[in-house]
């Protein structure tokens, strides 16, 4: 969850640092003319910074420590704090009028799985948006998170649904977000692959067992797992993108709540780590034709990945020739590839070799957060 900072006071009503310079000078029945005489200033700019239309600069707080024996900071941090209110209340005021844009935001569902803090004051609501979000203003957002959804990600998700893409950004910036605090080592591409056939052992195993397993063996070779809570109109199983040129991101959603699903989904983005890297995320100048063919190409080579690791094809083809699809020899299939039997199940229905109604679907694991 994004950090918010709490017990923190923002007055809405900005209180000139002339204000308590008066009151100085009343308590000490010093005239604004003395003053000004001894700090060697002209009275006309002593009455500007009491009347709020002039600043208190660092060499006026110095000055005013000198002859009032009150810390030059003291006089500073008053004008600061006077300017900050009144950039608030200018920005509030801005976003007052963009509120409109919070309605495309799945606040609700955002503040029930504890991403953001609820706020009863819709532009307070907005601004932790904002902050969640890394972003100053919604121009911001559109400059920092348009061109992303469109060029730098890519995706394991499904095409019978709708797409939100405010939904699907704030999913995002959930990974982002959960994978910078995650303890990781510099990228290794070598490192990474050779993990690969340790992570396929642990798809026998329960979530408990598998998810910090998973998490640790990847960490070491630079590249972060993170799994997001799905939300509404983001129909995405999973997606890779990159913290930095040292830090690649596997984030994981349990939309289909199935084992076959899940690691079918983790190897098709390890596909994407180790075959195309961060450099292929990122949009290359040529038409857009071009880039949906090419990122077809990115997709179906992630696939082919995820599918011959998971069971190599030799194998699957010789199993499906076999015509033996009972529980027991797929059991025993799964177990020799040392692989969940729901994920032999899952290939199988994906092939159409077994329905989607099958009752070996009892072999697969099912998943839910804790």
């Amino acid at each position: 969850m994004a950090k918010e900072k709490r017990n923190e006071f923002f007055p809405d009503l900005p209180i000139p640092p002339g204000d308590t310079l008066l009151e100085v000078l009343e308590e000490r029945e010093m005239s604004q003319a003395e003053l000004a005489e001894k700090m060697g200033r002209p009275k006309k700019t002593i009455n500007e910074i009491i009347k709020g239309k002039a600043a208190i600069t660092a060499e006026t707080a110095i000055q005013l420590e000198r002859v009032l024996n009150i810390p030059a900071r003291f006089w500073r941090n008053l004008q600061m704090n006077y300017e900050e209110t009144l950039a608030r209340i200018k920005e509030k005021e801005v976003l007052a009028e963009q509120l409109s844009w919070l309605k495309h935001v799945p606040v609700e569902e955002m503040v029930t799985l504890g991403w953001i803090e609820r706020k009863l004051d819709p532009i307070a609501q907005l601004e932790t948006v904002l902050a969640f979000f890394g972003v100053a203003s919604i121009n911001g957002w559109i400059k920092t998170w348009e061109p992303k959804l469109c060029r730098e990600f890519c995706f394991r998700k499904s095409d019978k649904f709708e797409m939100k893409k405010i939904a699907l950004a704030a999913w995002l910036r959930m990974g982002q977000i959960e994978a910078a605090n995650m303890e990781c080592e510099p990228f290794n591409s070598e490192k990474f692959e050779a993990t690969i056939p340790e992570i396929k052992k642990l798809t026998t195993l329960p979530p408990e067992e598998f998810v910090p397993k998973l998490k640790a063996l990847c960490s070491k070779a630079g590249v972060a797992v993170v799994f997001v809570h799905e939300i509404s109109k983001v129909p995405v199983s999973g997606v890779t993108h990159w913290l930095s040129t040292k830090r690649a991101v596997i984030q994981l959603s349990l939309r289909y709540k199935a084992d076959d699903h899940l690691w079918f989904s983790f190897f098709h983005e390890a596909g994407h780590v180790l075959m195309h890297g961060k450099r292929d995320f990122y949009d290359d100048g040529e038409e857009e034709l071009h880039d949906d063919q090419e990122r077809q190409q990115w997709e179906d080579e992630a696939n082919a990945f995820s599918a011959r690791t998971l069971i190599p094809d030799a194998a699957y083809n010789y199993f499906v020739e076999s015509g033996s699809f009972q529980q027991a020899s797929i059991e025993l299939f799964a177990k020799s590839h040392g692989i969940s039997p729901g994920i032999v199940v899952g290939r199988l229905q994906h092939d159409k070799i077994v329905s989607f109604s099958s009752k070996l679907n009892h072999l697969k694991a099912r998943y839910q957060w804790a």
